[in-house]
């Protein structure tokens, strides 16, 4: 598939914005890549995008017919700076809007849940990707990622829960699907990896790919609110424990065929992850 338009992906030094501009231009897609700094992205169009400062907004707009929509981190109002750009992108031209949600969030529900609402309202080619937990963040920076590290140990509210860990880089693939194929998606895709794991499940696997003892400690959920309570402002905290609860509850005990659907291929494993992660020395 060839297009002659142009791609902004806001978050483009993120986990999935990354990885979402480098599959793009790899592809042959022009891409502009948003990020506060205006930070480079190799093949990339680097330039400057703030969701709270708007005079960064028409600058980053120009020439482009779809974007990649990471909502700002954190915000629990995400449509209050959002619905404005979109309003704003929609009359400088662009056509296709793709979204990055959560499976947690319904259309409607909180936070970016709002935003899913009113998509399609906005844009007549559209798709709101709603994956389940990154898989990175048992790899990266992410506070589950260091304490594995630091501690061996992986602190959650989440009992025996199941979750159906995501591939970042499944994500960017379904991403860079949903802004070229041709029709658009027009609908929210629920993104998982092949297996729901527990949390025990997960630790097991750390511990037989890289040989280093690691152990998931259950917590209460007031446990877990009040550790994260250290690290993130309360509201927040009673969220993201509130989260595992509802993960202990069997809500994200779900696998999709999303990934293989739009890729052609099947999603990959949190040991295939690990393993390639140990190759690589990451």
């Amino acid at each position: 598939m060839t297009t002659t338009g142009t791609t902004l992906v806001i978050g483009a030094t993120g986990t999935t914005g990354s990885r979402t501009a480098a599959q793009l231009t790899a592809a042959g897609h022009r891409v502009k890549a948003a990020s506060r700094r205006a930070t480079p992205v190799a093949g990339a169009e680097p330039v400057p995008f703030d969701w709270y400062d708007p005079a960064t907004h028409a600058a980053a707009l120009d020439g482009v017919d779809r974007v990649y929509l990471i909502p700002p981190l954190g915000d629990s109002d995400p449509a209050a700076s959002m619905l404005p750009f979109l309003r704003q992108a929609r009359a400088a031209g662009v056509r296709r809007a793709v979204l990055l949600s959560s499976s947690a969030i319904p259309e409607g529900g909180p936070a970016v849940g709002a935003v899913h609402q009113a998509l399609p309202n906005l844009f007549g080619q559209w798709a709101v990707l709603r994956p389940s937990w990154f898989m990175q963040n048992f790899t990266g920076t992410h506070a589950h990622a260091r304490s594995t590290r630091d501690e061996g140990v992986i602190w959650t509210a989440t009992g025996s829960g199941r979750v159906g860990f995501v591939d970042a880089e499944d994500i960017a693939t379904v991403a860079m699907r949903a802004l070229t194929d041709e029709p658009a998606p027009n609908t929210d895709l629920v993104l998982t990896g092949p297996e729901a794991l527990s949390h025990d499940d997960i630790a097991a696997v750390i511990t037989e790919v890289t040989g280093r003892p690691v152990v998931h400690r259950r917590l209460s959920y007031e446990q877990m609110r009040d550790r994260l309570t250290t690290q993130v402002p309360v509201e927040f905290a009673a969220m993201l424990a509130g989260m595992d609860r509802a993960i202990a509850e069997g809500v994200e005990d779900r696998i999709t065929d999303t990934v293989q659907r739009l890729t052609g291929r099947p999603p990959r494993t949190f040991r295939a992850l690990l393993e390639k992660e140990m190759r690589s020395g990451g």
